[in-house]
């Protein structure tokens, strides 16, 4: 049975998964300290880039998939897989080596990439899922009552000297 090592030196037999993605931790915490302290003050923007491009990378991932066409496939899973991991996102980067290793395995003995049906329409929900707790673990607001301009909210104390 043909395979292939994934970037991590996984053997990935076909129609073997590398993971049980849903038993990998959504977010790492270690990793994402990591990434929050290496990247210092330009981490809420990097996690910008990160929601731009990994957006784009779900969308060519599922075109890819919908064409059947594997070699689409490597480039944005890659992609994907990368930049999830530098934030500690475990769950999204397994699922996109498994796309990637697959679609590379699927293109060199020229097969459909049919396989990765499952996996693909699963992996736009990790990815959602996932900026959602990225950015509320990096967000230092606090969730507060929206403010109601032209009345004071409730104990507030008095502003501009006046009673």
């Amino acid at each position: 049975m043909p395979y292939n090592k994934g970037a991590w030196g996984r053997d990935f037999a076909a129609g073997e998964h590398l993971v049980e993605h849903m038993d990998a931790r959504l977010i790492d915490p270690a990793g994402f300290a990591q990434a929050r302290a290496e990247l210092g003050a330009g981490f809420v923007r990097i996690l910008g880039y990160f929601r731009e491009d990994g957006t784009k990378s779900v969308l060519a991932i599922e075109e890819a998939m919908r064409n059947r066409n594997a070699t689409a496939l490597v480039l944005p899973a890659h992609t994907l897989k990368g930049e999830s991991r530098q934030f500690g996102a475990e769950r999204l980067g397994d699922m996109a080596e498994e796309i990637e290793t697959v679609a590379r395995r699927c293109v060199e003995y020229h097969e459909s990439p049919e396989e990765l049906i499952e996996i693909v329409v699963e992996i736009r929900n990790c990815f959602n899922e996932t900026l959602v707790e990225l950015e509320q673990a990096s967000s230092p607001l606090v969730a507060r009552k929206p403010a109601v301009f032209g009345r004071r909210p409730e104990g507030a104390a008095p502003s501009f000297g006046r009673m």
